[in-house]
């Protein structure tokens, strides 16, 4: 009779490294994977728009709207003070604007849920000051217009690095520069 010896290291499987090991590589990439599609899924695009055509439509209305701003001969210069709460800020114009409300629009660069719009009226000089309770250091696109919407100034401020921002219409520049 025959008889087999099986050799001392004949444990099973999971006892040994080497598997655990080779297993270890496709198991990290199944959880990446799973946690990859949960943040893809639930979290919102912010930077796709949903209308392309009408978007496109509507520079040109924008154009007008610079133009008309640069007809006027605007500006503005703004600057936030942190411990007072306030935006305070001068409206330069060649003509008057009478009774104008201001719609100050701070755009954050990449949270749209941190977009704050703010009305102001400015005095017979054109100064202004509005409640801005904390302006987080960021980016901000900023976009100036008039109650009937029919002119803008546009520029970016890079908050806190830049105190104030100053942004004037001008005929021969891209809008959406800082002056």
């Amino acid at each position: 009779m025959n008889a087999t010896v099986a050799p001392a290291d004949a444990a099973p499987w999971y006892t040994h490294r080497w598997p655990w090991l080779l297993m270890l590589g496709p198991a990290v990439v199944a959880v990446a994977g799973i946690a990859t599609s949960y943040v893809a899924f639930t979290s919102q695009d912010a930077l796709v728009v949903g209308d392309y055509y009408k978007q496109g439509k509507a520079i040109n209305q924008d154009l007008r709207r610079d133009r008309a701003a640069a007809s006027l001969g605007l500006s503005i210069g703004l600057r936030y003070d942190a411990a007072e709460g306030l935006l305070r800020g001068h409206v330069g114009s060649s003509k008057p604007l009478a009774d104008e409300i201001l719609s100050v629009r701070l755009q954050h660069a990449t949270q749209p849920n941190r977009d704050m719009v703010l009305m102001a009226r400015p005095d017979a000089a054109g100064n202004f000051s509005v409640a801005l309770p904390m302006l987080e250091r960021s980016r901000w696109q900023v976009l100036v217009e008039g109650k009937q919407r029919d002119w803008r100034l546009e520029g970016v401020w890079q908050w806190p690095v830049e105190r104030e921002v100053a942004i004037r219409a001008d005929v021969g520049t891209t809008p959406g520069t800082a002056r």
